[in-house]
Formats: C-alpha cells, structure tokens, sequence
C-alpha cells in the first residue's frame, strides 16, 4: 500500500534531516581525551550460522580530517562481504574501511560509523586492533551475541533448469495431497508446488506495521503480534502471512532509536515468522521502506531515510538488506522472499523502455537521484547466499502493471521466481479487461501472487471481484491489511485484533472460510 497511516505524521524534524546516512556523523562529545588520536567501537548486530553483520563506530581525537581510512585485521579468517557507509575492502585478513565522498569531513570528537556483512567459520573473534589514517586507536570492542540456531534444513523441491520460459500453460502436477502445516514452496510451470508436487496457493493477509513504526521512532509492530493475535489471522482460515519490513531498521543504522533496530528489530520479526509458522502459515518477509532522497512525481516523502516509499530500491543498502535476509532465512523454504513493495520508476521517467530498463537493471535511472538497485541486484543478493527460497518480484506502478514483466523478468538459477502485482480500486489496472489481457498472460507461465489487494470503500465489491477473478485462475491472494485502521483511508480488514472484520474484511474472511 503506497500510504499507510500514521506514515510521516509523527516523524519530527530531527527525523527528516539528510545530513547522515547509514555512516552517521555526530557532535564532539564533552570530554573527549585527547590521546589516542581515534577510539574504535567494534559491535556484531546480528549472528547467525556462517554469516554475522557488524559495525565499526570510530570517534577522531586529534586534528579535523578531510579524508580517513580505519584499518583493521580479522583474526579467526571472516571474510568480507558487503559493506555501507565506507569503501569496504579485505586484502589477506587486513581490512580497511575507507571514507566516501560525502563522509569524508571527520572533525575533532566526531564520530563515524559503517556496517558489514560477513563470513565466519568456527569462531567469530572480534578484531583487537585498529588504526586511522595509520595511527593506532583505543578499542571497545561491544557485545557478540550469541548464534542463533538455525533450522535443519529439509529436502530441497526440485526446479527446473532456469531460463528457458514455458511457451504455455504447465500441466498442474497430479497431486499427492498437501499436507497440513506450511509448505516448501517451489516453482513448476506456472503453478506454486510443495515438495510432495502438490499445487498450492498463498491466501491471507498483510501484517503492516515493521516497516514504518521503528523509522518513526514508536515501537516495532503496530498492535500486538502475540501468539493470540497470530491465531486469530489463522481462525480465518488464512495459510500466509505478508510482513513488511524496513531496511535501515534491518541493518541497524543509526538513524534508528538503539531500542527499534538492529538485532532488536530482526529478533522481534523472527519472532512472529517462527509464530506464523506454528500456526501452519507462509510468512513473506517483504522489503517495504528503502533509503534514497525522491522528490519528483508522486513522492511520497523528501526524507533521505527510509521513512516513506521509494519508486526503486537503492544500490547503498538494498542489497546488504537482502543478503542479511536470505542468510537469516535461508535454511527453511517454507518462508517467502517479496523483493520490494511497490516499485513506481514509471512517476520518474518519461517512457516506459526506460522504467523497466531500471526496474530490472537499476543504476542511474533518469529522475531518480540516487543509485537504483534493480530486480536483477536484490535476485543475485539472495541467490549469492544459497538461498533456495521462493522469491516474488513486482511490477511497476505500484506493482499494478505487468505489461512487460514476462520480457524483463530478471535471471534466476534457481528457477524459483513468481510474479507480484498489487490491486486495489483505485488502481488503473482495476477491472476484468486489464486482468484478462495483462495479467492471465503473465499466470500461464510463471506463478502470480496479488501480494496487495483491497479497496477504500469499507465494503468488498471490489476485493470480491479481485478473489472471483483468481480462483479461477487458481491464483494466490492476500489481503491488505491486519490492523485496526480506518477502513476508507488504510484500508484495514480489522477493528481488533481478535480478528472482528471490519465490513471490508469480512469479505476476505469469509471467503477464505468458505474456500476451506
């Protein structure tokens, strides 16, 4: 949805500065000790088997600088992956983390941090010492948490070879009959298939909330996301769940309050995926609030930050979101991966060659003023991790068209691809017509999920409409979305998350009653 309430209501001015980014840098402290010349603060955010992302806060002691580079050594072999707010390099175990352009002003008693990904093996011992510009620093080091365990992997669905595209609708497998709980999701043809070959479809809801709240500086969630109020999403009869969630609060960037980011904020998604999951439900973690300054047509916000829709994903941190993501997720195919919410390239650019070209490509696309990550960059981040996982990709328009998403689809080795497309009522791809003649193509050869659907009319005429159309194409749906909002602005399908409908949700929920 391309404005959630409470977006930019209660972000306040110090939310909206631009003069940081993820390699913030802030005021002298009082008492700043003059010797050593630099004092490194050393912290992993999150840890998990193989892989860990982690942060470097180096505060200047001595003269001003115009220009920096930290250096330091990993001790037990990690290897660098990818990194922001610096110019990341690993030579040997010597790493060294170099200004950019627009950091590169490090005064007396200011302070600069930058984050990474990383590969470990059998231990993960923090570096122990650190130099600036080739002077040595005092260290402190903070804390390295504990690894989270990992599921045991289950045994992969087998893909078809990439690439070449079905020329017309896939046989549906015969089914050997879905069994209960969440599946392995895979791609055959053009149907979603467990591992048993059964086909299978995403029906349920969008949990809103991870994406805006912890920006905003208000919590995580917006309302609970307890084991009762997962339950009740699952007493309608739902089998997904859509959770959105924010890249700067995912990496830990300092622009985020401590209490809403980093390993806080990751713990309390895992948390409701695991509790998804018990219910016998899909979660799809989605990549929803991105970094990068948009003021042109349709903007949703001037803010630099994630605090708003973005028209495409950046280049800065998109892609280390989803390389934490895919490590984090990896070892259990039943979650999904949805790439990014609503891409627009088209408000920005003049013609539609142009739109998709960075939909998929990314880059420095025409109106767009800050490096776009495209389809291809966030396809290739999650893949570079040997993650299997099912992975949907939007359209542009707000994920309302998919005229040429069959032409520009990105590669993937995995074969594991799915379209998303979102549709609501006042959308221009809003009737039979356009489904028929955009979208019925796109399903015969690929899987399509409307990862969004609902209308703000506080009735369901239309969402009818939307789930008529798709089950008889035999296609996946999910609602927008489980908070308690105003139906007419959100729009919401509840007034308390027990699970009462509003009179737009009770169309979802009893449909979805009835088609189990």
């Amino acid at each position: 949805m391309r404005h959630p309430p409470r977006m930019s209501a209660l972000l306040t001015a110090a939310a909206l500065t631009m003069a940081s980014c993820a390699l913030a840098v802030t005021g002298p402290a009082a008492g700043a000790a003059a010797a050593p010349s630099c004092t490194v603060a050393y912290s992993v955010a999150g840890q998990w088997a193989g892989g860990f992302q982690g942060a470097v806060t180096v505060t200047n002691n001595g003269s001003a600088l115009n220009g920096w580079s930290l250096g330091f050594g990993f001790p037990a072999g990690q290897t660098l992956g990818q990194g922001w707010g610096a110019k990341w390099t690993q030579t040997g175990s010597a790493v060294t983390a170099a200004n950019e352009s627009w950091n590169a002003a490090l005064g007396t008693g200011t302070s600069v941090t930058a984050g990474f990904i990383a590969s470990w093996t059998g231990a993960n011992t923090a570096p122990g010492a650190f130099t600036l510009n080739g002077a040595p620093c005092d260290t402190g080091t903070g804390p390295t948490p504990t690894p989270t365990p990992t599921p045991t992997p289950t045994p992969t669905v087998p893909t078809p070879t990439p690439t070449p595209t079905p020329t017309g609708p896939a046989p549906t497998p015969t089914p050997t009959g879905p069994g209960s709980g969440a599946p392995e999701l895979g791609v055959t043809g053009n149907r979603l298939t467990d591992r048993n070959g059964a086909t299978r479809r995403l029906l349920g809801v969008n949990r809103s909330g991870a994406e805006f709240m912890c920006v905003q500086g208000n919590g995580i969630f917006d309302g609970p996301v307890d084991d009762a109020s997962v339950a009740a999403i699952a007493d309608w009869k739902a089998n997904t769940v859509r959770i959105p969630l924010n890249e700067e609060c995912w990496l830990g960037l300092d622009n985020i309050k401590p209490e809403y980011r980093g390993t806080r904020y990751t713990d309390a998604v895992k948390g409701l995926v695991d509790r998804v999951l018990a219910h016998g439900m899909t979660p799809v973690v989605e990549l929803h609030w991105t970094y990068g300054q948009y003021t042109g047509n349709s903007a949703g916000c001037a803010d630099v930050h994630a605090s708003c829709q973005k028209p495409m994903p950046d280049a800065r941190y998109a892609p280390a979101f989803w390389t934490s993501v895919a490590n984090t997720f990896k070892s259990d195919r039943r979650i999904v991966f949805d790439l990014f919410n609503e891409p627009y390239p088209d408000r920005a650019t003049s013609t539609a060659e142009q739109a998709w070209s960075c939909w998929r490509d990314g880059g420095t696309c025409p109106g767009i003023g800050y490096e776009v990550a495209g389809m291809q960059d966030l396809v290739d981040s999650v893949r570079a991790t040997g993650a299997r996982n099912l992975v949907l990709v939007p359209g542009i328009a707000y994920s309302n068209d998919l005229s040429q998403w069959l032409t520009r689809a990105p590669g993937d080795p995995t074969g594991n691809l799915a379209a998303a497309w979102h549709g609501y009522n006042f959308n221009t791809c809003s009737d039979e017509a356009c489904w028929d003649s955009t979208l019925a193509p796109v399903a015969a050869r690929v899987p399509l999920v409307a990862g969004e659907t609902g209308e703000n009319t506080c009735a369901h005429a239309f969402v009818d409409r939307v789930m008529a159309w798709f089950d008889a194409h035999a296609l996946s749906y999910l609602g927008w979305t489980w908070n308690t909002w105003n139906c007419s602005s959100g729009p919401a399908l509840i007034t308390s998350y027990d699970g009462t409908p509003t009179s737009f949700g009770s169309g979802l929920r009893d449909h979805l009653r009835a088609l189990n």
